[in-house]
């Protein structure tokens, strides 16, 4: 990256930093189980809301349980259930109709990030009438209260029941982008484990993966505070301790009932401290190619470590011993490396493969500028890269022609 580029992203960086003990940062309210929605609604005098999920989780009877406590205590509800994998503008357009048509006065995300981040993306909507999603892209470009949100996160991974953060795909470019502003914090987050009780396994690794990812880049960033650093660690500890055993086992509830808790944790550590290149990389992959954003954060995060070398050996090394791969004594070069093989041990037993999927050598000068676009100058992170330096990433997971 040019110096001068290097400069100016620093220095907006350290005005963030600055800014942080003013900025309105706040934790959802956390509730232990789907019978509890009622209260938190009633509290707020919301007798009609509208449930954002997906097809799959609707058929299912996932939502089961949570419908008939809405019904007992009368409160009305309407579900919009097209929701898909990486959100679009038209879902959030589609469930904004039904929530106007129906005369809803609050909002349920159910199901994954996606669910989660489509819902705040149609409250952003709700409270800006006159503002296109795609002009809300970046930071603070909301501003304005949307209606009561409470999230069900039915993965343990994303964080997006924490978080100020959603990530939209524009239908006409495929280009996925993040949203960022304080009034897209759920009030209320459910961290029920039954309802993560029949994730597949495949799931379940991925979207515990990208926890860790989501710990580590916060950690390892230059904008952390003395919470976000005990957050992140604190997950990453969880996500060592209970990933590979909720993997191996779908009924171990301890494990999944951690793995909620290490996603919350995580999320709440990069929403003050931010990620890094491995999203803005996996962001890109997604949005092009459909590629699921825990899965392509999980095969990305060795590279991107690898990559930022010895600038992140002091960070490592405490996320290392926090994962108990290290102790006191180790050296932080050696922490670090042992750091990255134990993240590719782990994809290893839990299938993640060491590629992805369809990516094109013609389409990566595009999606290395949208990381790049995306990444700088918001994120901390340890080596700035602009989109020449990124290009490397998509090679390195690119599956070879066969």
């Amino acid at each position: 990256m040019h110096p001068v580029r290097k400069l100016y992203c620093r220095c907006f960086q350290g005005a963030l930093r600055l800014a942080l003990p003013f900025l309105p940062y706040r934790s959802p309210r956390i509730v232990h189980s789907v019978r509890d929605i009622p209260q938190c609604l009633l509290q707020k005098k919301i007798t009609n809301v509208l449930v954002v999920t997906d097809g799959f989780l609707h058929i299912s009877g996932m939502l089961e349980p949570m419908k008939q406590a809405l019904k007992e205590q009368g409160i009305a509800f309407t579900v919009y259930d097209e929701v898909t994998p990486n959100p679009t503008v038209l879902n959030v357009e589609l469930a904004r109709e039904r929530y106007l048509q129906n005369g809803c006065q609050g909002l349920i995300g159910f199901g994954g990030g996606s669910a989660i981040d489509c819902a705040k993306a149609v409250g952003a909507r709700i409270a800006r009438p006159n503002k296109p999603i795609p002009k809300m892209r970046g930071i603070l470009q909301v501003l304005l209260p949307i209606p009561y949100l409470i999230a069900v996160p039915t993965t343990a991974g994303t964080g997006s029941e924490t978080t100020l953060a959603t990530v939209i795909t524009d239908d006409k470019n495929a280009h996925k982008f993040p949203i960022n502003d304080f009034p897209l914090i759920p009030r209320a987050a459910v961290l029920d484990p039954e309802m993560t009780r029949s994730l597949p396994k495949n799931m379940t690794s991925t979207t515990g993966m990208d926890a860790l990812t989501h710990a580590i880049e916060a950690y390892i960033g230059q904008t952390t505070t003395r919470q976000t650093r005990a957050d992140a660690l604190e997950a990453a500890r969880l996500v060592s301790e209970n990933l590979e055993r909720a993997y191996a086992d779908g009924n171990d509830m301890t494990a999944r009932d951690n793995m909620l808790r290490a996603a919350f944790l995580a999320g709440r550590a990069f929403s003050k401290s931010y990620v890094g290149y491995c999203h803005a990389v996996a962001h890109s992959l997604g949005g092009r190619y459909h590629i699921a954003h825990g899965l392509a954060n999980a095969v990305l995060l060795p590279y991107v470590l690898e990559a930022y070398g010895s600038a992140i050996d002091r960070k490592a090394k405490d996320i290392a011993v926090a994962m108990g791969i290290a102790d006191s004594q180790t050296p932080p070069a050696q922490a670090t490396r042992t750091l990255i093989a134990k993240i590719r041990q782990m994809n290893r037993n839990m299938g993640i493969p060491d590629k992805l999927p369809g990516i094109r050598a013609e389409d990566i000068p595009t999606l290395a500028r949208y990381a790049h676009r995306e990444a700088n100058p918001l994120y901390p992170v340890p080596v700035l890269m602009d989109a020449k330096e990124l290009k490397p990433f998509y090679y390195d997971v690119m599956e070879e022609a066969q």
